[in-house]
């Protein structure tokens, strides 16, 4: 028997780490080859990942919950062989850094191997994990295993030497009828990903105010035809991702990525948008959209969304994005400013149309107005062409009526 490493496999574009949302199996199932051995999430996408041998499984090194670097060992598998392969030093060194003593062969040689989780629960709540019995193979003490001991009402000192250096977690007062929700799953994705983000991307922001009037004259005065011919409607959201591809054309600087010490211009111009069920995000991508009229912009969001929320997206559907256009005035916004896309350099806020008295040639008139919130890096971007764009947009908008809108 040998016994071969299962990685983090990348599940994406700049995807360099995936969080365990749940095993498929437990040590000792035997598994074939191509079959799921973990559901694993990323900031992109959920995926299932296949075992890359046929064999039994012999140790998991991460437990529910815990976020992985790509390439590093998730799981070791006992691989039937005709002759037993010796292990190099190369591959015994390819084991993930763990905090751990000595290996032993007696039945305690996993005690002192804790897993991130593990470590950051010993931290929050002041544990001594040595003091702790595991019930995890050779030992190991499992997250459940600590939540036990605190659920009894056990504390002590913090062994230093089984801490990592973290960062410290915000102490507060507990008060009588709090809820304490644990950060983890898709949330904990979310969170993971914006602070890369935020502490990466020198974020700046700009808005513009829109008059969409002969806009929404038109798609109402076409939606319902349009809902009979094509089979799903058609959005306002549809007209401002088209507005926005034609404009990148034109300035093509926003459609760029950071790559540390160069800056990437993409040519393909493929839009993000993002998509919620229930608590999971979904931000899948519509490819070379500014070779789609309105109808097929329309009908690639009528896909993706209805994909997202229906489970079936594949992760192809959430790679390649090259700028993001984000639809919050679904939910009433009228201002806000998003978090960029990690790598992306820009994110653009389409908020909700509202009436409101605007002062035309002196006279006061009611138009349908919208807000638009361009978030940009300010490594790739600045002011002066970003300005140009929005107000592109902007024109391309404020045009689009019957006579000028390429829907068919």
């Amino acid at each position: 028997m040998a016994v071969e490493n299962i990685t983090m496999p990348q599940l994406g574009e700049s995807v360099t780490e995936g969080t365990i949302n749940s095993w498929l199996v437990k040590v000792g199932d035997h598994v074939e080859k191509y079959e799921p051995i973990a559901d694993i999430m990323t900031d992109k996408v959920t995926a299932e990942v296949p075992s890359s041998f046929s064999g039994t499984i012999s140790e998991l090194l991460a437990e529910e919950g815990d976020t992985i670097a790509v390439g590093d060992v998730m799981c070791k598998i006992e691989v039937e062989q005709m002759e037993q392969v010796e292990a190099t030093d190369d591959e015994i060194n390819e084991e993930p850094p763990l905090l751990t003593t000595n290996r032993n062969d007696d039945d305690t040689s996993m005690k002192k191997r804790y897993s991130p989780a593990v470590l950051r629960l010993a931290q929050e709540h002041a544990i001594d994990l040595t003091i702790i019995s595991g019930s995890g193979r050779g030992g190991r003490i499992t997250r459940k295993d600590v939540e036990r001991f605190i659920e009894r009402g056990h504390t002590g000192e913090v062994n230093q030497e089984a801490v990592t250096e973290q960062t410290p977690s915000p102490v507060y007062e507990r008060m009588a009828h709090d809820i304490e929700i644990p950060v983890k799953g898709v949330r904990k994705v979310i969170a993971d990903h914006i602070v890369k983000s935020k502490t990466e991307i020198p974020h700046a922001w700009m808005t513009v105010e829109v008059d969409v009037t002969n806009l929404v004259n038109y798609r109402n005065k076409i939606k319902q035809s349009f809902k009979k011919n094509e089979g799903f409607n058609i959005s306002y959201f549809s007209f401002f991702i088209n507005a926005v591809t034609q404009a990148l054309k034109e300035y093509p600087q926003l459609n760029s990525t950071w790559a540390g010490d160069k800056i990437i211009q993409r040519k393909d111009i493929n839009i993000s948008i993002a998509v919620a069920k229930e608590e999971e995000l979904f931000v899948p991508v519509i490819k070379q959209a500014d070779e789609k009229n309105i109808k097929a912009i329309a009908r690639s969001v009528n896909d993706l969304a209805t994909r997202a929320r229906t489970g079936q997206l594949t992760n192809e559907d959430m790679q390649d994005g090259t700028f993001t256009v984000n639809n919050t005035g679904t939910f009433g916004s009228i201002s806000s400013m998003g978090i960029i896309n990690h790598p992306q350099g820009a994110i653009l806020q389409v908020e909700s149309i509202v009436k409101r008295p605007v002062v035309i040639n002196n006279m006061i008139a009611i138009r349908d107005m919208v807000n638009l919130s361009l978030s940009l890096d300010h490594r790739i971007l600045d002011g002066l062409v970003c300005g140009r764009f929005m107000a592109r947009v902007k024109e391309i908008l404020e045009q689009t009526s019957e006579e000028t809108a390429n829907v068919y």
